[in-house]
């Protein structure tokens, strides 16, 4: 006996909410899937990179110029005295044992400005948003970071990936050098780099968080 039409487009229906559920079920994995991958990710990136973050006291002119005189001196003391690093976790202990140094060097770019402000020197972990430096995304997460404070430190931050290096050659206008980029390489998978590599453009200047 042939069926009426109207079980016939009751089935329909039937077949047409299994498939939905079925493609929002999948989707729902694909995206727990994904995360668990991003965060994966994340935390790799995160045992390979030093961050390097220079806080204002305030966002007023004079502040923020002050920042980036005391942004100068810190890395022209790195660049001097930091010895070379095999691993991030090295480049970490030789930042932690010198703080006093870099205190003082960024204290006294200050005083030849005129200004009393203190500096502040520490190796945090915090949580930074997704950012896309020099062509590689870091994602979401958190990170180890020499952080410099200047007075309240209420102002914007200069920052860069401080290891692998790619805060030196001329502090406005940064260059990754060939040995940060292949540190980062050799150090990740190769679906990893591809995964944090947006570009092929490894030429960054400043940024402000």
């Amino acid at each position: 006996m042939d069926r009426t039409a109207a079980e016939k487009y009751k089935d329909r229906v039937i077949l047409l909410l299994a498939l939905l559920a079925a493609a929002l079920v999948l989707g729902a994995a694909l995206r727990q899937t994904d995360a668990a991958a991003q965060a994966e990710l994340q935390q790799r990136v995160a045992q390979e990179t030093v961050r390097f973050h220079v806080l204002a006291d305030s966002d007023s002119e004079e502040d923020q110029r002050l920042k980036l005189k005391v942004r100068d001196a810190v890395l022209g003391y790195l660049e001097a005295e930091m010895p070379d690093a095999e691993d991030a976790g090295s480049r970490i202990v030789w930042l932690r044992a010198h703080t006093d140094e870099i205190e003082a060097a960024g204290e006294a770019a200050l005083r030849a400005e005129g200004a009393d402000d203190p500096v502040n020197a520490a190796v945090t972990t915090s949580y930074f948003p997704d950012k896309t430096v020099a062509g590689m995304l870091f994602p979401a997460g958190n990170y180890e970071a020499l952080r410099v404070e200047i007075g309240a430190a209420e102002g914007h931050n200069w920052w860069c990936v401080l290891y692998p290096g790619i805060c030196f050659d001329g502090a406005v206008n940064v260059v990754v050098p060939g040995e940060g980029k292949e540190k980062m390489k050799n150090v990740l998978t190769e679906e990893e780099y591809s995964g944090v590599t947006a570009t092929s453009d490894f030429k960054i200047s400043w940024y402000f968080r």
